[in-house]
Parts: structure tokens; sequence; C-alpha cells
């Protein structure tokens, strides 16, 4: 029986003829040396996983046995942790059934609640208006104090334009005033002296005709009143004079006086206004009281005779 052929890989190349004990031979030598060095490294503690390859060579071509792989070490499975107890939920308790009398209540309560809010709302609004109101009329007061202001400002400026303008009015009729009671003055002061001259040539004239060159008269003698008879007659009609107001300047009234021989007073006229009706008036009826004038200084009584009075004199 002939020996049994060695086996055959499937990549190797076909063995040469005549060549397979130096293949055995390579195989064995193989062998050794994986022994050898699987005993050379027991010493160790922990297992190690050895690679090592080692090539041998022969005449001819042969292919590489596959490494030798050591199993890894089997891994311990950890312990599954225990699983929680599925936790057991409570069941829940049926609420009450509701009380009619407590939701009645409840109700009530809520009607209240809100009726009171209503209120304090309505309340607030009333207080805003309220307060709007008293500043509307705040403001109203504060501007009608304004302009209260102003016009009393505007008032008291043209009053005191107006006594200024019054004051210089019064001051110019005073001044006319003055002005004219010195005309008057000067009127009278020359009437008087005319009244006097015409007096002395009626006295220088003792017998026959008196009158001058231009004389008119038919009488013997002048029968004029003396320089101081008019002075005397006013000085007896002033006490009968009652005048209560005031008179604005020294106006002059001249009246003419028409006598009776005996001195009684026939009439009376104004022939002159002092341009004051009451003035005017009262001199009338202070002539009326007097009702007789006394004579002259030769004994006789002027049948007409013109006095002037003034309410300052």
């Amino acid at each position: 029986m002939s020996p049994r052929p060695a086996p055959h890989l499937e990549f190797a190349p076909p063995a040469p003829e005549g060549r397979q004990g130096s293949l055995l031979i390579a195989i064995a030598a193989h062998a050794a040396l994986f022994l050898a060095l699987a005993l050379a490294t027991q010493w160790r503690t922990q297992p190690q996983t050895v690679q090592a390859e080692a090539e041998l060579w022969s005449a001819t071509p042969q292919a590489a046995a596959p490494r030798l792989q050591e199993p890894p070490p089997a891994t311990q499975p950890e312990p599954e942790p225990p699983k929680p107890e599925p936790k057991v939920k409570p069941t829940p308790t049926p609420p009450p059934a509701p009380d009619p009398e407590v939701e009645r209540r409840d109700a009530q309560i809520a009607l209240e609640k809100k009726k009171q809010l209503d209120q304090k709302k309505e309340a607030e609004k009333l207080e805003k208006e309220k307060a709007e109101l008293k500043r509307k009329e705040r403001e109203k007061e504060e501007k009608a104090a304004k302009e209260k202001a102003e016009k009393d400002k505007a008032d008291k400026e043209l009053e005191k334009k107006k006594a200024a303008e019054k004051a210089e009015a019064d001051a110019k009729k005073r001044k006319q005033d003055d002005a004219k009671k010195a005309a008057d003055a000067k009127a009278d002061a020359a009437r008087m002296d005319d009244l006097r001259s015409e007096n002395l040539k009626r006295m220088q004239g003792l017998a026959g005709a008196s009158g001058g060159e231009n004389a008119t008269g038919s009488a013997l003698k002048s029968s004029g009143p003396s320089a101081s008879y008019a002075g005397r007659l006013v000085g007896r009609i002033k006490p009968n004079i009652t005048y209560p107001g005031d008179v604005v300047g020294n106006p002059r009234a001249e009246v003419e006086v028409k006598v009776s021989p005996d001195g009684t007073i026939l009439s009376r006229r104004i022939v002159q206004t002092s341009g004051n009706r009451a003035w005017d008036d009262v001199v009338l009826r202070a002539i009326d009281k007097t009702e007789v004038f006394p004579k002259d200084t030769d004994g006789r009584v002027p049948s007409v005779i013109v006095l002037g009075f003034r309410p300052q004199d």
C-alpha cells in the first residue's frame, strides 16, 4: 500500500515531486519552536497573547500556514440591575357630591364681591369726576382772578389817567378863573374910579349947574351916591346871604336895585350873571331880606344903584 499524500492547500503551488520529507521536517521544527515559546511564557501572572512568526524556507516554495490565533478571554456578563417594582397609583377618591346650600352660599358671596367691586369702581369713577370738576373750577377761578386783576390794574391806570387829566383841567380852569378874577377886579376898580370921579364932579357943583361940558342932566345938583355908599350897601346886604355850597372860582353877580326916596327897595334884577344860577338867586334873596337901604351922606337915597357881589369878597 503506497503512502498517503500530504493534504494540498487550496492556494498553495503544487508540491514538487520527491520533497515531501523536507516538508514534514519543517512542520515538526515549527511545532517544536511553538512549544518552546509557550513554555517560556508560563511564569507570567496574567495570560498574554503571544504573537510570533517564523518562516522556514525550503527548496520548494511552500504556502505559509495560517497564524495561530488564541481565543480572547471570555468576558463575564455584568449582572442586570434589579428592575424597580412598578408604582401602583392610588385610586383617586371621588369628590363628594356638591352641597346645594354651599353652592348657593358661594354664588351669593361671589355676587356680593362682584357688587362690592362694581361699587368700588363706581366710587372711584365718581371721585375722579369730582376731582376733575374741582380742577376745572379751580382753573376757572384762577382765570377769573387773573382777568379781574388785569381789569383792576387797567381801571386803576384809567383812573390815574383821568385824575391827571382832571387835575390838569382844574389847573387850567383855575388859571382861567384867576385871570377872569383879575380882569373883573381890574374892571371893578376902573368902574369904581369912574364912579368916584363922577361923584366928585357932582359934589364940586355947589351952586348953579355943576355938570361939565358934556353933562346932559337938568338938575341943579347931581343926585349920584357918594364914593363909599355902594360899599355900605353891600356890607348891609351880605349878612343876609346864606350859600351852603361851594362856588368854583369867585364869579361876580351885578344887580340893579331901584329904591324909593325913603330907601325902600322897589325892585331888583340881574344885569350881569355870575354864571352860577344858585349864587345869583342867593344874592337876590339877600336883597329882598334887606328891604330898606340907608340914606347916603347927603341925606338922600339914589333911585337906581348897581351893586356887585362875589362869594369870596
